[in-house]
C-alpha cells in the first residue's frame, strides 16, 4: 500500500486522522494544502512528511506561472518557508526542502527546466523511500529471531513512510521469511498512533499483534512477555534519538529488563552535527490530550502540557538500523567524527 502519489500536478494521499474507521484518500493541488495536511497529522511519520514536503515544492513548480528563473526561485523559496514552519523536530522534512534547493540553485536552465528538475527529484526522494525502507527491513530481521515477541511504540510502519516502514519493516521482513513472531503494539496517546494505525497496518497484513495501553510496558516487561523493542526515530543525533513521546519511558524500561532496544530510521533521519539541546521538541496543542477525538475527557480550563517526542539518550540504544546497515553506538560515533 503506497500512502502517498504524484498524479500530473496533484499529490494523493491517505488521511490518517480518520483511520481505521475510514479508509479516505485526500488530492492535494497545492504547497499550501500540503503544509495544512502536515501540520493537521493527517500525514505523519518522519520519513512521509520529507517526502510530502518534496512533493510540496513539485506542486508549487508544477503551478508556477513565473516567467524568469528569478521569480520562480522566490516562488520555490516562500514554498519552503512555508513547509518548514509545519513541524520544527523530524529532520527529514528539511532534509528534504534542502535537498531540492540545492539542487535547483546549482543547476541551469529556464523555468520550464527548473520545473521538471524539481518534480523529477521530488520523485526519487519518494521511491529512494521504498528502496531503503526494504533495506532497513533486510537489516533489522537479522535481529529478529524464531519466536520472538517485538514491542513498538507509535507508528513507523508503512503510514509512516512512502510503503513498507522502518521498524515495521524489520518485523515484515521477519514475517516474510516465515520466522513466526508476534508485536505488541503501545496505544500511544494522546493521538492513539500505535491503537489506530499500527495495529491497523498489522491486521491487514495479517501478523499477529496485541495492543496495550501505555502504562503497560514494565508489567509486560517484568512478565517476560517481551523480547526485543523495535521503534522508529523522527532525528538521531550524537548523543540521544528523538522519537514519539513515551519511547524514553520504553527505553531505560528495557534497559532495566535486558531487552535489547533498537531504533530503525533512514539516513535522512540522522542529524549528527546536532545534540539533543539543538532540537526543538514539537509542543501541540492542549485539545489532543483534555479530548479523545471529539470527547471531551479533561475539565474544563485545566493546565496541559502536550509534547510530542521526547529523548532517549543514546546509552539506552543497542543499535540503530537504517540502509548502511546494523550501527553499534561506536558505529554512530565513528561517523560522527567523520562528518
Amino acid at each position: 500500500m503506497r500512502t502517498i502519489e504524484w498524479r500530473d500536478g496533484s499529490v494523493i494521499t491517505l488521511d490518517q486522522t480518520l483511520l481505521p474507521e475510514e479508509e479516505v484518500w485526500i488530492e492535494m493541488r497545492s504547497c499550501l494544502e500540503v503544509a495544512e495536511a502536515i501540520r493537521e497529522m493527517r500525514i505523519r511519520g518522519a520519513p512521509l512528511i520529507g517526502v510530502a514536503a518534496a512533493y510540496g515544492l513539485a506542486l508549487t513548480a508544477y503551478h508556477s506561472r513565473a516567467k524568469n528563473r528569478d521569480d520562480f526561485l522566490g516562488e520555490i523559496e516562500q514554498s519552503a518557508n512555508l513547509l518548514k514552519g509545519t513541524r520544527p523536530t523530524a529532520v527529514n522534512l528539511f532534509w528534504a526542502i534542502e535537498r531540492i534547493i540545492k539542487k535547483v540553485r546549482s543547476s541551469e536552465g529556464d523555468v520550464e527546466t527548473l520545473k521538471k528538475l524539481i518534480i523529477e527529484e521530488a520523485k526519487r526522494i519518494a521511491e529512494e523511500d521504498i528502496a531503503v525502507n526494504r533495506k532497513i527491513g533486510e537489516y533489522g530481521s537479522k535481529l529478529i529471531s524464531e519466536g520472538d515477541t517485538i514491542l513498538t511504540h507509535c507508528n513507523a510502519g508503512r503510514l509512516a513512510t512512502v510503503d513498507y516502514g522502518t521498524a515495521l519493516a524489520a518485523v515484515r521482513v521477519a514475517w516474510e521469511e516465515g520466522k513466526r513472531i508476534k508485536v505488541i503494539a503501545t496505544e500511544t496517546r494522546p493521538l492513539l498512533q500505535g491503537a489506530r494505525l499500527t495495529v491497523y497496518e498489522l491486521m491487514r497484513d495479517g501478523i499477529p499483534v496485541t495492543l496495550i495501553t501505555d502504562n503497560m510496558v514494565g508489567y509486560i516487561m517484568l512478565k517476560g512477555l517481551v523480547d526485543k523493542v523495535f521503534v522508529g526515530a523522527d532525528r538521531i543525533v550524537r548523543d540521544a534519538v528523538i522519537n514519539k513521546i513515551g519511547t524514553y519511558n520504553i527505553a531505560v524500561l528495557a534497559h532495566e529488563h535486558n531487552i535489547p532496544f533498537y531504533v530503525a530510521a533512514p539516513l535522512s533521519t540522522f542529524n549528527l552535527n546536532a545534540t539533543s539541546k539543538d532540537v526543538i521538541i514539537e509542543e501541540r496543542k492542549p485539545e489532543e490530550v483534555t479530548h479523545i477525538r471529539s470527547i471531551r475527557i479533561a475539565p474544563h480550563g485545566v493546565s496541559v502540557l502536550n509534547p510530542a517526542f521526547d529523548i532517549t539518550p543514546i546509552k539506552y540504544v543497542n543499535a540503530i538500523i537504517c540502509e548502511m546497515g546494523i550501527l553499534s553506538r561506536d558505529d554512530l560515533q565513528k561517523i560522527t567524527k567523520e562528518k
